[in-house]
């Protein structure tokens, strides 16, 4: 059950220390609309489910995965039936820059079914059966084991991805090859430069495209613009920021690269839910990030 909700946004109670909370759950028991700042992931074991989520109705059948990225309102209706509910500590995936290049992946939810690509639904139906039988291990390193587990799934799914986008693009290998290696230096420099002002110009120059063919691949690399990708950016950013009560929250903003501080609570807003002064009261009141819990 939802242990602690304020408005639509849940905030999590992780068991000594750990970053991760999974539930063999079997309620039947109506979830309200509500997001939290973890990575959630269902898996039904017995009878179908059903998920509401980015304004979808999505219904999984046995074994099949959704993955609910962090910030996504989401609704729970009551059903019978029995289901794993995984959820993971975003910042552990946040403050890990090598991991920027499978972010696209939290664009929106993603379903993995064996109509998907059954390689990868067999994949990632070992993932989550892994990361189960860690959970309740809870050795020294179980934990070690769930987040490679979780990343071995993540990386999948981002390289079906983009095998997806290539063969929608009718792009050869090699030349797949060059995008990749081009939107590697691009994003590597805004991960780099997100505090200051990205023109398109630099963006497109970087990776040799007319500022057109950049914006238009660059969207369909990624699953989002290049301004959507630099304000998640900044707002991975000022999350942490916000951590610390004694940073002003117009301090916060610039800091993360925001050009003003309308601009930061309306972008900041439209990812998170929730204003930054409310996302950071949240963090002083509990003493722990704002996380989901079920």
């Amino acid at each position: 059950m939802i242990k602690n909700i304020s408005g639509d946004f849940e905030t999590i109670e992780y068991e000594d220390k750990r970053f991760v909370m999974l539930y063999d759950n079997n309620e039947i028991e109506f979830y309200p609309t509500h997001w939290h700042n973890a990575v959630e992931i269902i898996m039904p074991i017995e009878n179908s489910f059903q998920v509401n989520a980015s304004g979808k109705e999505y219904t999984l059948q046995e074994r099949e995965i959704i993955i609910i990225p962090p910030g996504e309102l989401h609704t729970l209706p009551p059903q019978e039936g029995r289901r794993i509910i995984f959820q993971c500590d975003n910042s552990v995936l946040n403050e890990v820059s090598a991991l920027n290049a499978i972010m696209p992946v939290f664009h929106a939810p993603t379903i993995i079914t064996p109509e998907t690509d059954r390689d990868l639904y067999l994949r990632a139906k070992k993932n989550i059966l892994d990361i189960y039988s860690e959970y309740y291990i809870n050795s020294e390193i179980s934990d070690i084991r769930i987040y490679l587990n979780l990343i071995s799934m993540l990386v999948s799914i981002r390289e079906f991805q983009l095998e997806q986008t290539r063969q929608n693009l009718a792009l050869a290998k090699d030349k797949m090859f060059q995008y990749n290696e081009k939107f590697k230096l691009v994003l590597k420099y805004i991960d780099q430069n997100y505090m200051y002002d990205i023109s398109l110009d630099t963006l497109a120059e970087i990776a040799g495209y007319s500022k057109f063919h950049f914006s238009r691949i660059f969207k369909q690399y990624n699953s989002m613009s290049y301004l959507q990708y630099i304000n998640i950016r900044r707002t991975r950013a000022a999350e942490m920021l916000l951590l610390d009560p004694s940073i002003p929250i117009t301090e916060v903003a610039m800091r993360a690269g925001f050009s003003s501080l309308s601009t930061f609570n309306r972008i900041f807003k439209e990812i998170k839910h929730c204003t930054p002064s409310s996302f950071q009261r949240f963090y002083c009141s509990t003493g722990e990030e704002p996380l989901g819990d079920k």
